[in-house]
């Protein structure tokens, strides 16, 4: 059956596999609670981001480089990947209390939101410029290694410090990445002037923040992608539906 009304906190295609043409009903304000909130804290982190760049290069050779600052920035990281988790969850009236979520609650979202399947990359990178697909394990019913790095990192640092390195950081961070996009598409700024590697696999959009670059599924089954006019609908008083989990 056609999806007639958008889930809450949930960017999907229309038929015709847009994403950004029909995504009006992202700015209604019952769509989400409070979203501006999630996209300031990731500006934040990007910002912190891009000034560790000042100091370590984004290049292969780097991958296994760790220090308190990447520790840092791969901590904050997955702590807003777990906030919007759980905001697409309450949002959409999942049975558990919020304070219960755990990360086997989370991957629910991977049949909801297609997470696998987003792929995500830098614009400036030394070595092997691969789009990064931080959600991967959860396709073949697997654990996220960035997250689970920050988990043993966390509860006993000075045993697993170096498992908080820069590449799962930055896997960390593409997961926020994919996770904002796939509630808001890129309803943020636009490019800030780097320049783009046009050889690059083409179909990426300038994510949120103006730096990451994100290409958007393409595997979505006609019967789950949006069907409605959004013209029509914003009038009505209840716009939008709940997930089923």
């Amino acid at each position: 059956m056609p999806v007639l009304k958008p889930f809450k906190r949930t960017a999907r295609p229309q038929a015709d596999g847009d994403y950004l043409h029909h995504c009006h009903y992202i700015k209604h304000p019952k769509y989400a609670i409070a979203p501006a909130q999630y996209i300031r804290a990731f500006h934040i982190l990007q910002k912190d981001l891009l000034h560790l760049f000042d100091y370590v290069e984004p290049a292969d050779k780097n991958n296994k480089c760790y220090s308190y600052r990447i520790h840092e920035l791969h901590t904050r990281a997955c702590i807003e990947v777990e906030a919007n988790c759980k905001a697409i969850l309450t949002e959409n009236s999942y049975k558990k209390k919020a304070n219960d979520l755990t990360m086997s609650d989370y991957k629910k979202l991977e049949t909801t939101h297609h997470l696998s399947s987003y792929k995500v990359r830098l614009p400036i990178w030394h070595g092997d410029n691969k789009p990064r697909r931080p959600f991967a394990g959860w396709k073949v019913n697997k654990s996220l290694p960035w997250y689970q790095a920050h988990k043993i990192a966390k509860h006993s640092r000075h045993v697993n410090f170096d498992k908080s390195n820069f590449q799962n950081m930055l896997d960390s961070m593409c997961g926020l990445v994919a996770l904002l996009a796939a509630q808001f598409t890129i309803e943020d700024f636009g490019p800030e002037g780097y320049i783009r590697d046009s050889s690059l696999e083409p179909g990426y959009e300038i994510a949120i923040g103006g730096y990451f670059e994100v290409k958007f599924p393409d595997d979505w089954p006609k019967r789950e992608r949006y069907s409605f006019d959004w013209g029509d609908l914003q009038s009505d008083p209840d716009p939008f539906q709940s997930l089923t989990f």
